[in-house]
Formats: structure tokens, sequence, C-alpha cells
């Protein structure tokens, strides 16, 4: 869900723009700042040999930051942030919807 909501809101964005995102998700983090280029160095494969999950995922996120600008900022979750938790209430009640 963190990596479809950061790519529909980077989609969103027409023209080039400096954006910063902050997501309460180590796993967007880290994959996009530490593992993707080694994933693609090893052919999609993790430190542990095996495939990356989500890998057209993260190709269309690394197709999203290579046309913007992304400063990445991680929010601890669950621990009062009020944006933070303001998008919790509203992904809940979206995932309700479904």
């Amino acid at each position: 869900m963190e990596l479809t909501a950061t790519i529909k809101a980077l989609k969103y964005l027409k023209h080039k723009s400096n954006i910063t995102i902050f997501t309460d998700s180590k796993y967007v983090i880290d994959g996009i700042n530490n593992w993707i280029l080694k994933w693609k160095h090893n052919n999609w494969k993790t430190a542990n040999k095996k495939e990356v999950k989500n890998k057209e995922l993260w190709l269309d996120l690394y197709k999203c930051i290579s046309f913007h600008s992304v400063d990445w900022k991680w929010v601890k979750g669950h621990s009062g942030n009020p944006l933070n938790e303001e998008v919790d209430k509203i992904a809940r009640e979206e995932a309700e919807k479904l």
C-alpha cells in the first residue's frame, strides 16, 4: 500500500517538481534510498538471492523519482504526529469501503 500511495502521489504531479514525501514506511525509505540500485545490479535479487517482492512497483517508483526531485522524510507511525494520524484515519476509512 505504501508503494502504491507514493507512486500515485508522484504521478499526480504532471510537471517536474521538488517534493518532500513524508512516510512512516521504513520499507519504502530503505528500498528507494538503499536497496533499489543493489537490486538492479543483482538482476532483481535480494542479498539472500531471492526475487525482489513488488518489482513492478519498485520500477514504477524509480521511474517517478527519476522525473521528480524527491526528498524522503521518515516519520514514526502511531506516535501522535497529527498528519500521520490523519492519513492513517483516511486510509482505514477508504479500506473499509472496499
